[in-house]
This record gives C-alpha cells, sequence and structure tokens, in this order.
C-alpha cells in the first residue's frame, strides 16, 4: 500500500462473516501507467449478544419460568430489529422445545425476505423457594399420580426388565 485513503462503502443489508466486497479501480496504481486494480474489503462480524447465526436464520435460547412451562404463557422475545415478538407457550413446554417465527431472522442478500428466528426453550428451575412456594410444590408433588404417566411407568417397567435379567 502506496498510500493511504478513506473511502466510504456501502454494505448490503445481510452480509455474512467473510463476505467480500469489491472496489472497482479503488485498488493500487496498474503496472506501467496502467488503470488502477481493484480494492477487496473482507467483512468480520462480532458476534451478537444474544443471537447466533447460521446463514439467514438466527437461534436464541428463550429462558421461560417453569410455571410459564407448566401452565403456558404469551411471552415477549427480543428480535434482531431490536423490537419484540409475542409467542404463545403452550402448557407442558418442556425445555429444548423449538419454535420458529417466520422472517424475524436476517434479511437475505438481494432479496425483501428475511432468514426466520428459532427459539429454544430453556426452562429455568428457582434455586431457592420461599416456604409458600416449597409448600405449594410439596402439595403439588403429592397430587401427582405417577401410576397414571405412562412415560414414567414405561421407563419403571422397562428398568425392572433390565436389572432382572429379563
Amino acid at each position: 500500500i502506496k498510500t493511504k485513503k478513506n473511502l466510504s462503502i456501502q454494505i448490503p443489508k445481510g452480509v455474512d462473516d467473510g463476505t467480500q466486497i469489491r472496489l472497482s479501480g479503488k485498488g493500487d496504481a496498474g503496472y506501467r501507467g496502467g488503470s488502477n486494480g481493484d480494492l477487496y474489503v473482507f467483512i468480520t462480524l462480532e458476534k451478537h449478544k444474544i443471537f447466533q447465526r447460521s446463514e439467514e436464520n438466527l437461534y436464541y435460547k428463550l429462558p421461560i419460568s417453569m410455571t410459564d412451562a407448566a401452565l403456558g404463557a404469551e411471552i415477549e422475545v427480543p428480535t434482531i430489529d431490536g423490537g419484540k415478538s409475542k409467542i404463545k407457550i403452550p402448557a407442558g413446554t418442556q425445555s429444548g422445545k423449538q419454535f420458529r417465527l417466520k422472517g424475524k431472522g436476517m434479511p437475505i442478500i438481494r432479496s425483501d425476505d428475511y432468514g426466520d428466528l428459532y427459539l429454544e426453550t430453556n426452562v429455568i428451575i428457582p434455586e431457592s423457594l420461599s416456604k409458600e412456594q416449597k409448600d405449594l410444590l410439596e402439595k403439588f408433588k403429592s397430587l401427582e399420580d405417577l401410576n397414571n404417566n405412562s412415560e414414567i411407568k414405561n421407563f419403571i417397567n422397562k428398568a425392572k426388565k433390565f436389572w432382572s435379567g429379563n
């Protein structure tokens, strides 16, 4: 590089890490008075604080309370544009359940379309409970009928068969 020069460049919406932008005629002077070469700008993106990106789609781990997971709720989630979108969490949602918000991801280059925002629930279990909360959970626990829960019953039966050698 023989000289330093400040240039303004237009970065298209939706560019990804590693994208290169060619600025025609903005490079070094050509050999023996030839025309200027091209200047290539390589884009490096910083990691976002809460979103993970894969091409035009975004991924977000959505923390939800155990009561919202059990009872269901309507929750506001952040979007990449700084706004919020509402999503209905159905009753009985487990940690790891995925939801998709269509068109809430990154812009697609040379298109008016957007990728999707994928949410993965992360059910938060409180680390400490008040006496009243503990009492209510104990009451709930006593109301659970393990014999009617087919998943638990199947697991117990399989474990019994495994350990008994049958």
